[in-house]
């Protein structure tokens, strides 16, 4: 029951990220091909970086459904982009979505490896943030994770919501949702409202730009 829990997270949070990583590569000049590849990156980046590190093989060798999801979130974009994206947030909400789930997933297969709670809320943070630097890098944007945006914060916030779920014994399914809207919710509150972490002045009287 847990393993089909978290493979349903992995599976949504894949379509979530590769619409994302697709949308945001709409208007760069890049073919349909390309869009795919830059979808595909976004939704296995962070997972990869977590099963090497894990020394297991990367998820996606051993289940082609993610090659499949993000050729469904590449087809889903090209015929009803005008409806997904009616709102200027969408890219930001499908985001926001594969951060929260893929931070989960990342905390459920280390806690599966018997990783230590800061280790698991270490690799649910990689899990959920990395994809989106690596198509952020890829596009020539700077990354989320690198602005004074609360990003990566809030993956480590939804991973100490899931351990203190685990602390009080709720069931497997509680403690994936509460912490899954924990990092969703605080990248909108933090969003809408502007809140923000200070940023790192230039130290010695030296200009941000050298």
């Amino acid at each position: 029951m847990q393993a089909n829990i978290t493979i349903l997270l992995a599976f949504l949070g894949t379509f979530s990220f590769a619409v994302s990583g697709i949308r945001l590569a709409s208007g760069k000049q890049i073919d349909w091909f390309g869009a795919y590849i830059i979808g595909l990156v976004t939704a296995i980046g962070g997972g990869t970086l977590r099963d090497l590190l894990l020394d297991v093989t990367p998820f996606w060798m051993l289940d082609v459904n993610y090659f499949l999801i993000t050729a469904l979130a590449l087809v889903a974009v090209l015929l009803f982009k005008d409806k997904l994206f009616k709102w200027g947030s969408a890219l930001f909400l499908f985001d926001t979505i594969g951060l929260g789930l893929f931070t989960i997933v990342g905390i459920t297969k280390s806690l599966d490896a018997q990783l230590p709670f800061w280790a698991c809320i270490a690799m649910g943070t990689i899990t959920g943030s990395l994809g989106g630097v690596v198509r952020d890098v890829l596009l020539n944007e700077v990354p989320l994770l690198f602005r004074k945006d609360i990003y990566a914060l809030a993956c480590v916030a939804g991973g100490g919501v899931y351990f203190l779920c685990r602390y009080f014994y709720l069931p497997t399914g509680i403690t994936e949702l509460l912490a899954a809207a924990t990092v969703i919710a605080l990248r909108l509150i933090a969003v809408k409202y502007h809140i923000h972490l200070p940023q790192l002045q230039p130290m010695n009287g030296d200009s941000a730009t050298k």
